[in-house]
């Protein structure tokens, strides 16, 4: 075997390094990443609780997880809180070198966008309202008989279409704890912890879950123009991150 001398091998580093470097030079100047995110308590909301804000006034754990991410990754960035979701959504879908979160990543889902994260977990459930009779549910075919609430384009309306149901879709998910506890709807099909955000600021209490009929990850979605550098920066800056305990309950003690 041929060692090689220590002085070739520290220049094969310094090569290497001047190489990476030259990689990441590779953006354009001024290239800029226009990040989208909407009220999805506690992973993104503003600070007013109203349906649109910038930059600084939009908190969350997601939130506070992609500056970071931006941050370590040398990526400039702006970054929006509107309304609703199916906007966002197909803006981030048709144009170039923007972003989504907290988007969970499902089949459909999958080769439309380019993907950093896993950022966050969440649940997706079927809630009766208080005093409801409705049992426990052992799957969605034994929710069929039932109208269910949820929101329109969500990842929990999506499963629930792509099981058979029909969901009747609001564009905002909180109208549904009204229908709910109005009796407009028998169940509502949302995401935990979410729900119990939202419902807090509604002041109901007592919302039961039957059924919890999905599990899934939230990412950053990336429109597929985005250049392979970008994601691959976000991507190592966020597995870095989560060795920090990013992500974590004690790191944000609002996800538990």
């Amino acid at each position: 075997m041929t060692v090689k001398p220590a002085w070739l091998t520290a220049c094969l580093l310094s090569l290497l390094s001047v190489i990476s470097l030259n990689a990441q030079a590779e953006l354009p100047a001024g290239y800029k990443v226009v990040l989208q995110t909407e009220n999805f308590p506690p992973f993104n909301m503003a600070d007013n609780d109203k349906n649109f804000a910038r930059d600084a006034n939009i908190k969350g754990v997601s939130a506070t997880i992609v500056r970071e991410m931006f941050k370590r990754a040398g990526i400039d960035y702006t970054l929006t809180l509107r309304f609703p979701w199916a906007r966002i959504y197909d803006s981030t879908l048709e144009n170039a070198n923007h972003g989504l979160f907290s988007t969970s990543m499902n089949e459909a889902r999958r080769p439309l966008f380019k993907w950093v994260g896993p950022i966050a977990k969440v649940e997706r459930v079927l809630l009766a309202a208080p005093g409801s009779n409705i049992p426990n549910l052992k799957d969605l075919n034994e929710a069929s008989q039932y109208r269910i609430g949820s929101y329109k384009d969500s990842a929990a309306s999506q499963t629930l279409e792509k099981a058979g149901l029909q969901p009747i879709n609001t564009l905002r998910d909180p109208e549904n704890i009204g229908k709910l506890t109005q009796g407009r709807i028998d169940l509502w099909g949302t995401t935990d912890p979410v729900w119990r955000h939202q419902a807090r600021q509604a002041n109901v209490n007592g919302l039961r879950t039957v059924l919890t009929f999905d599990r899934s990850d939230l990412y950053l979605a990336l429109n597929l123009d985005t250049p392979d550098e970008v994601v691959a920066r976000l991507q190592q800056a966020l597995d870095q991150m989560k060795t920090e305990g990013y992500g974590t309950c004690n790191k944000h003690p609002e996800l538990c």
